[in-house]
């Protein structure tokens, strides 16, 4: 004991020694309860457990730099959808006008869950089943739920990786072998292939040569090797960068997160200056105001939101789990969600110059098309020569002057005008055209890069560009299983990565058959969407009402060295529970408006038809849904009746010795009592970092115990760390 301290003081002198509580306990060791003979719940203490635990959280892993989390976040947040799903809602939704919903939702919802996800992740340092175990054992079943989604995403996400894969090979070629039609022979007769003419070279490329689709979701046409050993490839890939950790991992985010930046900047340049590329951006931002008014645009922004930053599939936190107590995550949250959303604008600006050549191109050859038509007329005598106006010169015909034309047979031969059918070939249809997901990525966009001078070049970067991001997402989505799982049950590293990519390919051979993309399309619309509305919405009530809002604040001061704006306080408590139940209630809502179904490709019309699921699909859909949200009621269930003991025993936080009454020496007299017996959040020394022992089901907290039948133990004891709801 210190040579000054009051007790060695006292031990020389005659007076009565009365030592404070506070004086004592400055020089004592924290009490860790399940050592303690007031442990009276049977359980043992394994001292070589408890110390590898204490050094398994000690010695977690990092991140090299804040650049490389950094690029992490954005790798993960930023993905396939802000390229091909957020320009098509902006063209569907008003253009211009979408950005402000969009906008609006990202701060009021968005940022706040993403700032949300980042300080528990940081703060209790554990992946999504260690976090909500910590914060609401009963609520534990949110961090299992996170795991099933992010596996099911994996599954049908890494698909896509492999088609990219695939168009990525076969983009070394010149000309691009989606360029033309393929030449088959009947007999001595040489043909342009019916399903191909009758469609689209690109269009056939696709449905024919990659997917070699089946007519629909019942037939399953046995595998596709050629998309099998593609989806080999991307599990391998996505196994190499997961398999040390965030030490393979980070290092493969400096190239998978930057990457696609360059690209998308090339792109712009080289869209800007293509013919018809100003009239695409123009379409794009030409506000239709009238839009915002629609519930359903603001809906579709908010899935998009809640989308593009990953919430709730326990990747953001996994991430944030290996950073430091200190760093500043309200910074990290804010920087990743505007990146995010000018990302998406620039990706947009990107394709609508694009798809604005592209429609020019169309438009161009819709006008030759109807001018040839309307010279066969003319040389038949069906249309007089009187009809066509002096100055239209039909070797150089613009669309301005086939307009003219149009609009002057159209009224004199108005009822007889259909028989000629004769196309409008305006540009603003070929622009309101509007395709989103593989078919803004697969169809449309490689249509218009066969128009590029060195299409092959831009071919091969804008497939490494897409293979780069739905890299980083996947390592992201992946982390959201293999973080949890491995601090959870403590499994090996290398050998769970290993083993968990093996069995995702093999579940995976389900989306190579000739039907796959059907199941793709399922999976995609109805695994995740809903369970994750559910899984945040929880989220948000963990922390938010359970755990509590103004201690959660007082925590965030803590570790940030700072406090959060009230703005937080406000949205967490109020406005985005509020927003994700109108959104949930929503979704739930079109799911019973909208019938389940899929597009399908039918050969023999060369043309997408609409189908609804079979029965069979309808049960695999609502098995999903169920399965993906099983855990939360079934977790709950087991804790509240004490069937299982709650995940807070085994949990292992950041605890150093003696930060538990690090600041009882200014304690004065008067609150020592209050100190040990406090239940006053503001009163009480930080809940997160110290260790939490559990007593078994059914108590409120590691030190409160109330009294025995046979009385051997009274009541009022306890721990000043132990977390209170506000409730």
């Amino acid at each position: 004991m210190p040579k000054n301290s009051k007790v060695t003081q006292r031990e020389h002198s005659n007076e009565h020694v009365t030592e404070s509580v506070a004086d004592l306990l400055a020089h004592e060791e924290p009490v860790d309860y399940k050592r303690s003979v007031l442990n009276v719940t049977g359980e043992t203490w394994d001292k070589q457990k408890d110390g590898d635990e204490e050094l398994d959280a000690e010695n977690r892993p990092a991140w090299n730099s804040k650049l490389q989390y950094i690029l992490a976040q954005i790798g993960y947040s930023v993905g396939l959808g802000n390229v091909w799903r957020f320009p098509y809602l902006c063209q569907k939704n008003g253009g211009g006008a979408y950005l402000v919903p969009y906008l609006v939702l990202l701060i009021i919802i968005g940022l706040p869950l993403f700032f949300l996800e980042l300080a528990v992740g940081q703060r209790i340092r554990r992946g999504s089943i260690g976090v909500w175990n910590y914060i609401c054992p009963r609520l534990g079943g949110i961090g299992y739920a996170s795991c099933l989604v992010c596996f099911f995403v994996g599954l049908y996400y890494n698909v896509i990786i492999g088609w990219s894969i695939f168009y990525f090979f076969k983009s070394f070629q010149y000309p691009l072998p989606w360029s033309e039609c393929p030449i088959v022979k009947n007999g001595s007769v040489a043909v342009v292939e019916t399903e191909c003419e009758r469609s689209s070279a690109t269009t056939y490329f696709w449905y024919r040569e990659t997917l070699d689709i089946s007519n629909s979701i019942s037939e399953s046409g046995g595998l596709n090797w050629k998309m099998t050993l593609c989806l080999l490839v991307a599990w391998s890939l996505v196994g190499l960068a997961m398999i040390k950790g965030i030490q393979s991992s980070g290092k493969v985010m400096y190239f998978s997160s930057l990457f696609p930046y360059v690209v998308l900047v090339c792109f712009l340049v080289r869209g800007l200056l293509l013919r018809g590329a100003v009239d695409g951006i123009m379409h794009m931002f030409t506000p239709k105001l009238d839009k915002m008014l629609d519930p359903q645009v603001w809906r579709e922004a908010a899935t998009q939101v809640f989308f593009a930053l990953g919430l709730g599939f326990g990747g953001v936190i996994a991430f944030s789990s290996y950073n430091k107590q200190d760093n500043n995550c309200h910074f990290d949250a804010t920087l990743v969600s505007f990146i995010n959303f000018f990302t998406s604008v620039l990706a947009t600006l990107v394709v609508f110059a694009v798809l604005g050549f592209k429609a020019n191109i169309m438009n161009e050859k819709c006008v030759v098309e109807n001018a040839e038509k309307i010279l066969g007329y003319l040389n038949t005598n069906v249309l007089s020569h009187d009809l066509i106006p002096p100055h239209v010169n039909f070797s150089h015909l613009t669309a301005k002057d086939y307009n003219e034309m149009y609009r002057v047979i159209m009224t004199v031969k108005e009822a007889h005008f259909k028989e000629l059918g004769l196309d409008p070939c305006l540009l603003e249809d070929e622009l309101n055209k509007s395709v989103q997901g593989t078919g803004l990525a697969f169809i449309a966009f490689t249509e218009a890069m066969t128009h590029f001078p060195a299409s092959p070049f831009w071919s091969v970067m804008f497939f490494l560009m897409l293979i780069n991001l739905g890299l980083g997402s996947m390592i992201g989505t992946m982390s959201g299983i293999t973080t949890p799982i491995i601090d959870t049950f403590k499994v090996r590293k290398e050998v769970f990565t290993v083993g968990s990519c093996i069995f995702a390919f093999v579940v995976g051979l389900i989306f190579v058959q000739r039907s796959g993309n059907y199941f793709v399309t399922m999976f995609d619309d109805y695994s995740a969407t809903l369970p994750l509305t559910v899984v945040v919405i929880l989220e948000n009530i963990a922390v938010a009402w359970i755990y509590g809002t103004k201690k959660f604040m007082q925590e965030l001061t803590e570790m940030l060295g700072f406090r959060p704006y009230q703005f937080y306080y406000y949205t967490w408590k109020y406005v985005s529970p509020i927003c994700m139940a109108v959104l949930m209630t929503a979704s739930i809502i079109q799911l019973g408006v909208s019938p389940p179904g899929y597009s399908a490709w039918i050969k023999e019309e060369a043309a997408e038809k609409f189908l609804f699921y079979p029965t069979w699909a309808m049960a695999i859909l609502i098995s999903l849904i169920i399965l993906a949200s099983l855990p939360l009621p079934l977790v709950f269930i087991l804790r509240q009746f004490h069937l299982v003991s709650d995940g807070s025993n085994a949990l292992s936080v950041t605890y150093k010795k003696g930060r538990m009454m690090k600041d009882i020496s200014n304690l004065e007299d008067n609150d020592e009592t209050r100190f040990i017996l406090s239940k006053v959040p503001s009163e009480t020394p930080s809940p997160m970092p110290t260790h939490r022992s559990y007593l078994g089901p059914g108590s409120n907290s590691p030190m409160e115990m109330s009294s025995a039948p046979n009385g051997r133990y009274g009541s009022g004891y306890m721990l000043a760390s132990t977390p209170e709801s506000e409730l």
